[in-house]
Order: structure tokens, then sequence, then C-alpha cells
């Protein structure tokens, strides 16, 4: 009798500030894109072909933003999990070393054995929030531009770019909080996690290899 039972696909996704890792469980499928517009749309090529069960990313407090976003408008199952929680569960399963693929790995098995609450964003949101992204991009780039031209023009012309960076650094800061608010006041059930749980996944997983 021939029966192909359906795996669980839980992807783990480490965040940088210029790269993510992404690791898709089990099969042990690992790769990395750039943390740009065109890296996640690349990312969600890749990952949708195996429909997975959930999409795990630590929540950064902003990095991780842009890709939290493209996952809800593409009705992607995105999970922005707690990094203490995933901390935990690396201490219970006694996972220490720590590399960018390491991470993606252990992300996606925290999501496996754990199966955190769906990050759901109210549809109402999603339009503010994709705008905002956008606002935020653009505001990056002209920052970095502003950046360029200071370290090639005299020194008496810095005082007419250093006002400029300020002010965009501290609008950056205002959207980001914006986003964070956004996805936080969305969230339909808030991931709570108790400490038995995550051990009792330890116990479990150790006598299974025994």
């Amino acid at each position: 009798m021939n029966t192909k039972m359906k795996q669980s696909i839980n992807v783990g996704v480490d965040t940088g500030k210029t790269q993510l890792d992404i690791h898709i469980r089990p099969l042990d499928l690992f790769f990395s894109v750039e943390n740009n517009d065109k890296g996640i749309k690349d990312a969600l090529k890749v990952i949708k072909k195996h429909q997975p069960e959930r999409i795990i990313i630590e929540a950064t407090g902003r990095l991780e933003m842009p890709f939290v976003l493209a996952c809800a408008e593409a009705d992607l199952p995105i999970v922005r999990a707690n990094p203490v929680h995933i901390k935990r569960f690396a201490g219970a399963i006694g996972r220490r070393a720590k590399n960018d693929r390491l991470d993606a790995e252990l992300i996606a098995h925290y999501g496996e054995a754990i199966q955190p609450s769906l990050t759901v964003i109210k549809a109402e949101n999603i339009r503010l929030m994709s705008d905002l992204v956008i606002r935020r991009n653009q505001l990056l780039s002209m920052q970095t531009m502003e950046k360029n031209r200071i370290q090639v023009l005299p020194k008496s012309l810095h005082s007419t770019i250093k006002p400029m960076l300020t002010a965009m650094k501290n609008q950056i800061t205002k959207i980001e909080s914006k986003l964070i608010k956004l996805i936080e006041d969305s969230l339909s059930i808030k991931e709570k996690i108790p400490f038995y749980k995550v051990y009792l996944v330890s116990e479990t997983s150790q006598q299974r290899q025994s």
C-alpha cells in the first residue's frame, strides 16, 4: 500500500541588515537572498513552491518588517516570533553553535516543534504598512546618497548635510515605530509558550533519538 504522507514544512528565516538566510525543514534546503525588495520576491517564489505550514522570522524590531509584510500580502503563513522564546528553545535542545545557517535551521526547528500561532495582520493595515515600507526605503536611499556626498565634499559643506542626515534618521525611526505598532496591534492571538512545553519537546526529541 503506497501512501504518501504530506510533510509539514516549516521555514526558518534569519534576518540580517543586508541578507536573509532561509532554511526549509525537513527538506534541509538552505539559501540566502539580499534583504531588499528583489531578494524578498525571489525568496517567496522558492518558499511558495513548498507550501509551508508556517514561515518563522525573529522579531528584531525593524529588519524583518519588509519580509513580514510581503508574506502578509502574498497570503503566506508568517510567524513573527519572540527572540527570547527561540533562545530558550535552543537552550532546551542543547543548541549552542551559532552562525547564519544554523540560526535559520534552529528557527525552522522551533516552528516545527512549538507550532507558534500565526501572525495575522488586519487587511486594513496592510496598505498603510506597504506605504510606510516604501517611504522607509526611499529615506534609506536618500540617507545613503547623503552619506556618500559627505565623504567627497569639503568639510566646510558638511554642515549642510549633517542636519539632513539627522532629520532622515529621525523620520526612519518614526516609520519603523509605526510599523511595529501596526503589526503588534494587528495580532489576533499573542504568542504564548509555556516553559514546560519547550522542555517537553526537548525530552521527547531525546527519547526518540535514544
